[in-house]
């Protein structure tokens, strides 16, 4: 049994070490927002958050992740906690076209923003650089990170953090 705990729920699972972290996600959690993509870590639909830092789960065995914290893009906000500050300024600034790709994409635009609050744009750039979208919604996807990083200063500034 892989014991791992999944958007803050301990969870057993009865699956080979090496599975992918993506398919006990999707398959035996049944938490389908993280999408497989290309199997090979080149696109990252698959990204999901390993003790808070962005992996690609369509190649991390679930033996790399057993006793750890798993966070999918369900675990970042929802109808009971509220959006995260990027879900938010996804839908304001309409970055999704297909949408396909945007679970990565949010939490790989998540991950930059706990480690620069306020990212440049060649900075976004770099480190969205492995998350493909076929739709290119790139530019869009820019000014949601901005958007986020604007929501989350002033967040912190009205709560006397800033």
């Amino acid at each position: 049994m892989m014991k791992l705990k999944i958007n803050g729920e301990p969870r057993e699972f009865d699956v080979d070490p090496a599975t992918p972290v993506l398919w006990v996600i999707r398959e035996q959690a049944g938490l389908t927002g993280t999408k497989f993509g290309c199997g090979i870590a080149q696109c990252g639909a698959c990204v999901v958050h390993l003790n808070g830092s962005p992996i690609r789960s369509c190649v991390t065995p679930v033996k790399a992740a057993e006793g750890q914290e798993i966070t999918t893009i369900e675990g970042i906000g929802n109808a009971n906690r509220g959006l995260h500050a990027v879900q938010q300024a996804w839908i304001a600034e309409q970055v999704p076209q297909c949408g396909y790709c945007q679970s990565g994409q949010i939490m790989s635009a998540i991950a930059l923003l706990r480690r620069n609050a306020s990212p440049t744009d060649a900075e976004i750039d770099t480190a969205m650089s492995g998350n493909i979208c076929r739709c290119g919604t790139y530019p869009r996807i820019r000014q949601g990170i901005k958007a986020a990083a604007r929501a989350i200063a002033a967040t912190a500034e009205d709560s006397g953090n800033g």
